[in-house]
């Protein structure tokens, strides 16, 4: 892969390429993109940037300061396997043009200060984060909602609901049943190919890549493993990651939701998150403390538990998220850590005596995140907590369901709504800002975005459920 603009510059020519797909992120979390002619992108591009219209881009600028800079990372390049033409795509970063100081609400300039700020600290100089993202592979999605109806209809060949469909095309049965589709092997898992195909694309796309497997829900949830990185490139991955599910995902006439929770009675979508501090290529997290933890790897989790409320906000930043962090199942809603417990939300992995495969695994988040804020916010939080030598508490190491409310009252759980954690962020930032890697600019506009423009309008709409319980009353 290409290391310097030098490098990327030679490619082009190389390739007779012709076109090149800048591609950047939005603050909600979805890839943008703007695609030039090759001779439009020289050395200076990979400095200065490339200039466009921001003005339109959701939470940033407004019509009257609008000019923002793409400066695309050469790192990042790849030729794009989903465009007749020969294109190279590269992911970018904003500046600000007239300063040409990198832009404070762009995330990955954000996830890029994080790392900066680990480094200042001197507590380590690298971060390695895994993300395991879930997905649900449909056959057909329809919704609306407007002024006198509301509804989704989900359709999947897998669908256990589908068992008595009679249809134009022979039901053979072979469907997984209601949190047993882990792992079938086919007939009953139809998607094997698909995932096969998913999973090589993103090879030749540079994401390191490991497995692909059928998941637990019916319907049609899968996964695909990539292997951990650091903290920047890890954000850049998964967005590959995406962008390449949902597009082979397309070409086989089906369509992919990372929402945490698009079935009813079924298990929900999240994206566990491993992760490590490193210093002078040493493993810090490997000790002799509990699980063989380090007091570094204690204090970060310490960090992760008080912070977690507020957390969510970035990591579960969606009204569907709380679908899924619900008590009483196997969601990872209890803010404890434990090496075996899954329902605890931060799980220690077995590991063996390798130092350097230590990690700690935080399992609340999920895919509906921008993965730069979240995997930022993760970090600023554990250094927080090694900085303030957080205690984490004992580990939670029995079966929750086996406890009075007593003792479960004792164990804090997880915000009840995105409303819930955008309040716990709104009183708890300063583990985030004080650094400089947040700012308080973006605080505000992230809380303020997703109250105007997801919390409340979900309030003004009735909801389908709501016509069963209370339309003859």
């Amino acid at each position: 892969m290409p290391e310097t603009p030098q490098d990327v510059l030679k490619l082009i020519e190389d390739q007779n390429i012709k076109i090149i797909d800048l591609k950047f992120i939005d603050m909600p979390g979805i890839w943008q993109h703007c695609s030039f002619y090759y001779n439009q992108i020289d050395e200076s591009s990979f400095d200065e940037g490339v200039p466009f219209d921001g003005s339109s881009i959701r939470g940033w600028k407004s019509i009257n300061e609008s000019d923002m800079a793409m400066v695309p990372d050469p790192k990042t390049a790849w030729i794009d396997p989903f465009f007749k033409e020969p294109t190279l795509s590269m992911i970018c970063s904003i500046k600000e043009p007239r300063t040409g100081q990198w832009y404070n609400r762009d995330p990955r300039t954000i996830a890029t200060k994080a790392v900066e700020y680990l480094q200042s600290t001197g507590l380590g100089d690298t971060v390695f984060i895994g993300p395991e993202a879930e997905f649900f592979i449909f056959d057909e999605v329809l919704f609306d909602q407007n002024e006198h109806e509301g509804y989704y209809h989900l359709e999947s060949e897998e669908g256990s609901w589908n068992s008595g469909k009679k249809g134009e095309k022979t039901n053979l049965g072979y469907k997984p049943r209601y949190k047993e589709g882990y792992f079938p092997v086919p007939p009953t898992d139809t998607a094997q190919d698909m995932r096969t195909e998913m999973l090589l694309t993103m090879a030749e796309c540079g994401v390191p890549i490991e497995k692909h497997h059928h998941e637990v829900a019916t319907g049609g949830q899968n996964e695909l493993g990539i292997k951990f990185s650091t903290l920047v490139e890890a954000a850049d991955y998964l967005m590959t990651y995406k962008y390449c599910i949902k597009n082979v995902a397309k070409k086989y006439g089906k369509t992919v939701t990372f929402m945490p929770k698009p079935l009813f009675r079924d298990n929900g979508s999240g994206m566990h998150t491993h992760q490590s501090i490193w210093k002078d290529g040493q493993p810090l997290f490997w000790g002799d403390k509990y699980a063989n933890l380090s007091e570094m790897a204690l204090y970060y989790i310490g960090g992760l538990i008080k912070h977690a409320p507020a957390l969510l906000a970035l990591t579960n930043p969606t009204t569907n998220s709380y679908k899924r962090l619900v008590p009483g199942f196997e969601a990872p809603v209890n803010l404890a850590y434990s090496q075996g417990n899954r329902s605890a939300s931060i799980r220690i992995p077995l590991s063996g005596g390798n130092p350097k495969a230590k990690r700690l695994e935080f399992r609340c988040p999920d895919a509906t995140c921008n993965p730069y804020l979240a995997f930022a916010a993760m970090l600023c939080a554990g250094i927080d907590g090694i900085k303030n030598k957080i205690d984490p508490g004992e580990p939670l190491d029995v079966d929750i369901y086996e406890l009075s409310p007593e003792e479960l009252s004792k164990i804090p759980s997880t915000p009840g709504s995105l409303e819930a954690a955008l309040e716990a962020l709104e009183k708890d930032h300063a583990f985030l800002t004080d650094s400089g890697v947040f700012t308080e600019d973006f605080i505000g506009n992230w809380i303020t975005y997703k109250l105007d423009k997801e919390v409340n309008p979900m309030r003004l709409r009735p909801h389908p459920y709501e016509f069963m319980l209370y339309y003859d009353v």
